[in-house]
């Protein structure tokens, strides 16, 4: 009967990967075909036993390397609201992962790239800062809806900025049309409002939330 081959490590073991002159420590062992596989730090990559070396044996310079998980509490797509910017909905566009390494510290960090839907100002800020407005899967009908009232609401700005000052002529076609926008924005508003008291889903809120901010634009205007 033919002895069974053991495994040159075991687990624990630290050990260098020699084709990256890497430190690790052995986390679990498999077999194929009558060959030793070694999982390194719990990484999915598995390697042969001649790809390894005893670290007291190696002679070569060795690089210490680590496994590092990073929980993402937003996704690029997702809409946004940032501290300090109340109502402003932003939009995450990217993110980016920094790693901070200290004698006696260390810490990861997550900073998200983010455009403002209303005007695409640039803009960075940590997870702490942030607070989801819409997620990615809703996100586009979302946008759309608020370009929707975007575009009501700017008619009346465009109207109003259009019309000599001092003007009573066009006082009096402006004022018409500033009260029909309003009227159209107040028709969304109830509109989200029955989807809100039927669903009670918060997007239909932030929603009406948008429309309120508009009104009370429009109610400025002269």
């Amino acid at each position: 009967m033919l002895k069974r081959k053991k495994p040159k490590f075991n687990i624990g073991d630290q050990v260098v990967i020699t084709l990256y002159g890497t430190l690790g420590t052995i986390t679990n062992i498999h077999t194929m075909d009558e060959e030793f596989l070694y999982e390194i730090n719990y990484s999915e990559i598995l390697y042969f036993e001649h790809s390894l070396q005893f670290l007291s044996e190696y002679d070569g310079t060795v690089f210490e390397s680590e496994t590092v998980e990073v929980e993402l509490m937003f996704g690029i797509g997702d809409l946004v609201y940032v501290k300090g910017y109340g109502d402003e909905i932003f939009k995450i566009v990217g993110y980016r992962t920094e790693l901070w390494r200290y004698k006696d510290d260390a810490w990861e960090e997550v900073i998200y790239e983010l455009v403002r839907v209303r005007d695409g100002e640039w803009m960075e800020s940590s997870a702490d800062e942030l607070k989801l407005a819409v997620s990615k899967k809703e996100a586009d009908q979302h946008l759309q809806n608020i370009h929707i009232i975007q575009h009501i609401a700017g008619m009346g700005a465009q109207k109003n900025a259009s019309a000599p000052m001092n003007s009573q002529k066009n006082e009096k076609k402006t004022k018409p049309m500033q009260q029909e926008i309003i009227d159209s924005l107040l028709d969304l508003y109830n509109d989200y409002k029955g989807l809100y008291d039927l669903f009670g889903d918060k997007k239909y809120k932030e929603m009406m939330d948008v429309v309120i901010q508009y009104l009370k634009k429009m109610s400025r205007l002269p």
